[in-house]
């Protein structure tokens, strides 16, 4: 028995065709628009069979005839007893334009292909798509009665189906899917589509929230899902029973759920955190259509519904379908299937193979290049205070990742010393003596950058000095206060702005501040080092405000205390818990591959809750550790062969609580 096939190498067509071959006898016939070698091999491995059995036709449904001339239609003409019309554009978001090029007509020129080669029965695959919006229940015998069909997809289903019914001169049967989701025993699935657009939102939550969390979501109307293999196996099935030509089946779930119950069948399997409370979507429909047109109208809202919807990967259109109203008798498909075993899996038996699948072969971000290698390999990165510490740690990580590494510092001795060190790593490493405290130095060093390497993809502007003295240690010290803000502040803004035409005309560049934890903790004896950091901090969130549209992103890292010469002279932290330069470096690479708005240890982000809710209990804690820790030998002045007093029992366990912040 001989078979032709269009869209034989798609989702549904390429596993219909491997079934049709299970049969002893068969050879099917397949239009493919390339019949190269190279193309084809992949599927003659998948089918199991030769070019004998599953013989390629070139043809193109876009074209009248398929492309073919009469000769080349001729042996097919009386030979093919089932003609299967897969050929089709299954996805809401593609253009219009497409969608009737190919579903409307394409399936005209199939429709008359078929004719021509008298071919014993048509089978189409439409989808209940065909329905459009129609608000009750749709019989397998409904067609005319259909509505809500602005959507082109649903309106080129609808047209294309028509065509079938009217124009084929030769049997039909026609078959309206559900929504077609992975095999129900192996989870294969060829791209996002249906219930998978929501599985990153699944997956967000999970990172959130441990799976006992209760969260409150959406219910909606009910949505009619299937997978591919039974999908394959009832078209296979009815095609090949005598009675059934002219007549229409719905493979479909006769007992379809609600979308709220579909999300948390594959939030369980998800092993994420379910919608406890769900909220009728259907509620939004008493919003007057001009009240949500005129949010809609508002340039911040309709960018910040964009930007949520790209984020997440959701069509545009996707919540237009939340509320589907209607439901799918099939009455035919039953009857037909009655004592071959076929029938729908539960959703909840199978949605655990759907998700593994995809987090393993779909999940967007797993397309998306995550190492620092890819992030700035081929990319120019400057480190401001590159010489030693953090900064010299980053630079030997990036240097390695293959970026043109520079950084700058004063000492021209521990530039030498870095660049020795990075080389016998066996990479490169570009060094430039600046003092950034100098706004003229800091002018000549951007100059130099623009001139010689076009500015730079990457700052990370580390260089900062730090100063642990009361502020009543300091009443005669203004000075420490100007210095500290002269290179905090103003010498790494007035690099950043330096660089940032640059970054404008290339519509790209990334800035990340090395900010500190004492910003969210309010750290004491800090109040110079902390007020430079906090400024910094707060031009950052509005320049990142300002540039959201341009392609230009910032990062600001609280860090917490890290072993370097900056607090080497306070003796009081040499037993106090903190990260080490490499560690501190591994924050900075997370900040150059994810880009995310800010990196601070759970510590100082409850430091900066508690400040914000309970601000008099956090002045007494914060007073605490102020009273219990004296000031540094540094900062009282020194003193000859002077020891700092051994810690008691409440300041190594304060420390021990409050690991990471200065004191």
């Amino acid at each position: 028995m001989s078979y032709l096939v269009t869209g034989a190498t798609g989702f549904i067509g390429k596993r219909l065709v491997k079934r049709i071959l299970a049969r002893r006898g068969t050879v099917v016939h397949f239009v493919v628009r390339d019949p190269s070698a190279q193309r084809l091999a992949p599927l003659y491995e998948y089918w199991g069979v030769d070019a004998s059995r599953a013989v390629p036709v070139k043809g193109d449904i876009s074209l009248p005839n398929l492309g073919m001339k009469a000769a080349e239609r001729k042996p097919l003409e009386g030979k093919i007893r089932h003609f299967f019309h897969l050929a089709a554009i299954y996805d809401l978001s593609a253009d219009a334009e497409s969608q009737k090029m190919v579903n409307v007509e394409g399936t005209r020129h199939v429709v008359a292909f078929a004719n021509a080669i008298k071919a014993g029965c048509l089978h189409h695959v439409s989808s209940i798509a065909a329905a459009g919006l129609y608000e009750g229940v749709f019989r397998e015998d409904m067609f005319d009665e259909a509505d809500g069909l602005d959507h082109p997809y649903f309106a080129t289903k609808h047209e294309s189906e028509a065509i079938v019914r009217k124009e084929s001169k030769v049997p039909i049967r026609i078959y309206r899917p559900a929504l077609v989701v992975g095999d129900s025993r192996t989870g294969e699935m060829d791209k996002v589509d249906g219930p998978y657009y929501f599985f990153k939102l699944i997956q967000r939550l999970r990172k959130l929230l441990p799976p006992w969390v209760p969260t409150i979501g959406i219910e909606g109307g009910r949505i009619n899902i299937v997978p591919v293999d039974f999908v394959v196996d009832a078209m296979d099935h009815i095609a090949h029973q005598k009675a059934g030509d002219g007549k229409c089946f719905h493979l479909v779930d006769p007992e379809p759920m609600r979308v709220g119950d579909v999300l948390n069948t594959f939030a369980e399997a998800a092993h994420a955190p379910t919608m406890s409370i769900r909220i009728n979507a259907a509620l939004l429909g008493f919003i007057p259509r001009g009240v949500k047109k005129s949010l809609m109208s508002l340039t911040p809202v309709r960018r910040i519904r964009n930007a949520v919807m790209k984020d997440l990967g959701l069509p545009d259109d996707m919540l237009q379908f939340v509320n589907y109203p209607t439901r799918f008798d099939c009455r035919e498909t039953t009857a037909a299937l009655k004592g071959s075993g076929i029938e729908v899996p539960r959703l909840a038996d199978y949605a655990w193979v759907l998700w593994d699948y995809w987090e393993r072969h779909l999940d967007p971000d797993l397309f998306i290049d995550r190492t620092l290698r890819g992030t700035v390999g081929g990319k120019v990165v400057l480190i401001t205070g590159g010489s030693s510490g953090i900064g010299l740690a980053a630079a030997r990580k990036i240097a390695a990742a293959g970026a043109t590494t520079i950084i700058c510092g004063r000492d021209e001795e521990k530039l030498a010393e870095a660049r020795e060190l990075v080389a016998a790593d066996g990479n490169e490493l570009i060094t430039f003596p600046v003092d950034l405290a100098e706004i003229e130095d800091c002018d000549r060093m951007v100059k130099w950058l623009v001139e010689t390497h076009g500015g730079v993809d990457f700052l990370i502007n580390n260089a900062g000095r730090s100063i642990r003295r009361a502020i009543e240690s300091s009443f005669e010290r203004f000075h420490d206060l100007e210095r500290t803000m002269q290179l905090n502040y103003f010498g790494a803004l007035r690099v950043t702005m330096g660089l940032m035409p640059s970054m404008i005309a290339k519509r790209r560049g990334h800035v990340v501040n090395i900010s500190s934890i004492g910003v969210l903790t309010n750290a004491p004896r800090f109040s110079a080092y902390v007020a430079s950091k906090a400024a910094l901090d707060a031009w950052t969130r509005c320049a990142s405000s300002e540039f959201a549209d341009m392609g230009i992103t910032f990062t600001t890292i609280n860090m917490p205390l890290v072993r370097t010469p900056m607090i080497a002279p306070t003796k009081l932290y040499n037993n106090v818990p903190t990260l080490s330069p490499e560690e501190a470096a591994d924050l900075i690479g997370n900040a150059l591959v994810y880009k995310p708005v800010r990196i601070a240890t759970r510590l100082g982000v409850a430091g900066q809750v508690l400040h914000a809710l309970m601000p008099k209990i956090m002045q007494i804690t914060m007073n605490t550790s102020f009273r219990m820790f004296p000031d540094s030998e540094a900062a009282k002045g020194p003193k000859d062969g002077a020891k700092p007093p051994p810690m008691n029992a409440d300041q190594i366990a304060f420390q021990q609580l409050m690991r990471g912040i200065h004191f």
